[in-house]
């Protein structure tokens, strides 16, 4: 280069960085997870909008064993995230004017949490919250609604595999002396959870309606009846644009009323069908998974020692990395175990309420706001039975759960109660059928790159095109 040019190359200023937007979108993934789960979906959005309206974080604190930490501990970390970026963005000469959050399986109720601590600390008067979605995420946790002593057998042991997450998730802990579960507290009406979620002006959620072993429909649907535990007993509809994957949130089921001969045949098949379906998973049970249940719970107790080391450090405001990445299962073997963990509790079915019954429901909804952060808080669960014009006050018509013609779930009093407060903030329920592959709660957000995943694109091109406002 000769001595010209190089002086003309130090005299022109060098281009300026495109500004950022001031639109944040927030991710977060979900058990066992880690950032790579959530990067079709992240990617997706970005296609759709630069990084000139829109700035992308895809949280990374709570990879792995981390999600055994509970959700109050992830919710910390992501707060902190938050924070961490928006500090770096002023600094960068960008205030953040919007924020959108996605969150998937655990991570939807760990972003929450995180919104409630947000809120707290007055964000929400600074930043304008617009778009909270969830795809899979357990809002009344991952209890099985079973009667009697089934219910305690796996609703209470299954819950002490999974450390502080899952006591949470199967709703047998008691939040900072609360005695009340923290799912309870998060959607309790006074809390400032539910008002930081409130404030979002554009909330959905993306629930799979079948083939999804980890989260149940009625969960992650928010709903007091599963109308898709028999789908050749009802008859679905779907939104035209996104057949056969999005039902019409408005009318997805009603029953079926094939004719009798046909039931007669349809109901051979299935129970034929099912047979030989099992039979390879009956080979699973008696050979591999008493190994598997032994790794499982041996890793189950070690993570559980190593999850409140960390929990107490981090209280402690403390860094600590060691056994991060402790190597006593293979990725695969760990992933194999968990798959039949899941397996035995999708093969549990869910019982009713008998008929003529009556909900029961939390009557509590607790007497604090800002002090549900404080362990000095001090809240009282009640069981009263809740009359129908109850479960419907507050609740708009639209939103409403419609499927009375399906039995009630047994599910527990705070569940009915969680039930009622979350409807009352108008989330917008898209139901999602994944057809081609037994793993729909892997699928709906397309955690892998793969041929068999692909339903899962056009949930992200539902949510991008239809739900997502920029």
């Amino acid at each position: 280069m000769s001595s010209t040019s190089e002086a003309a190359a130090l005299a022109s200023p060098a281009a300026p960085a495109a500004q950022k937007g001031d639109h944040l979108c927030v991710f977060v993934h979900g058990l066992w997870g880690n950032p790579g789960h959530l990067q079709f979906l992240s990617d997706t959005l970005r296609a759709c909008h630069d990084e000139s309206v829109l700035q992308i974080l895809v949280c990374k604190n709570n990879a792995g064993h981390h999600t055994y930490d509970g959700i109050e501990t992830g919710g910390e970390r992501v707060a902190k995230e938050i924070e961490d970026l928006l500090e770096q963005s002023a600094s960068e000469g960008v205030e953040i004017r919007k924020i959108s959050v996605v969150g998937y399986s655990l991570g939807g109720l760990v972003l929450r949490y995180a919104i409630g601590l947000l809120y707290s600390k007055g964000c929400f008067q600074k930043i304008q919250p617009v778009n909270f979605t969830t795809f899979a995420s357990p809002y009344l946790g991952v209890r099985i609604p079973l009667l009697g002593w089934h219910n305690h057998i796996w609703n209470v042991l299954a819950a002490r595999t999974l450390s502080e997450s899952g006591r949470q998730l199967f709703m047998i802990d008691k939040f900072r002396g609360t005695d009340r579960p923290l799912l309870s507290v998060l959607a309790d009406k006074n809390s400032v959870f539910y008002k930081g979620l409130a404030m979002f002006a554009n909330k959905a959620l993306y629930a799979n309606v079948t083939n999804d072993r980890t989260t149940s429909w009625y969960t992650s649907a928010i709903s007091r009846h599963d109308p898709f535990a028999d789908l050749s007993a009802v008859t679905v509809k779907y939104l035209p644009k996104y057949a056969p994957v999005i039902l019409d949130p408005e009318d997805p089921v009603q029953l079926a009323t094939p004719r009798t001969e046909d039931l007669s045949m349809s109901s051979r098949i299935a129970r034929s069908g099912k047979k030989v379906a099992k039979l390879p998973m009956m080979l699973v049970y008696i050979v591999i998974v008493p190994i598997g249940i032994s790794i499982f719970l041996a890793n189950s107790v070690l993570q559980g020692v190593l999850s409140k080391r960390r929990i107490r450090l981090h209280g402690n405001q403390k860094e600590w990395h060691g056994y991060q990445s402790f190597p006593l299962l293979a990725e695969e073997i760990q992933e194999a175990t968990d798959h039949a963990i899941e397996d035995m509790h999708h093969e549990l079915p869910p019982q009713h309420l008998p008929p003529g019954s009556k909900e029961q429901g939390d009557d509590s909804d607790g007497s604090e706001s800002e002090e549900l952060l404080t362990d000095s808080m001090v809240g009282i669960t009640n069981s009263v039975v809740m009359s129908s014009s109850e479960r419907s006050h507050d609740i708009p018509e639209k939103h409403r759960d419609r499927h009375t013609e399906f039995p009630t779930l047994a599910l527990h009093p705070l569940q009915f109660r969680m039930i009622h407060n979350l409807d009352s903030l108008n989330i917008k329920k898209f139901p999602v059928w994944i057809h081609n592959i037994p793993f729909a709660h892997a699928a709906i957000v397309v955690r892998r790159q793969t041929e068999s995943y692909n339903e899962g694109k056009v949930v992200a091109e539902h949510w991008i095109k239809e739900v997502f406002q920029i």
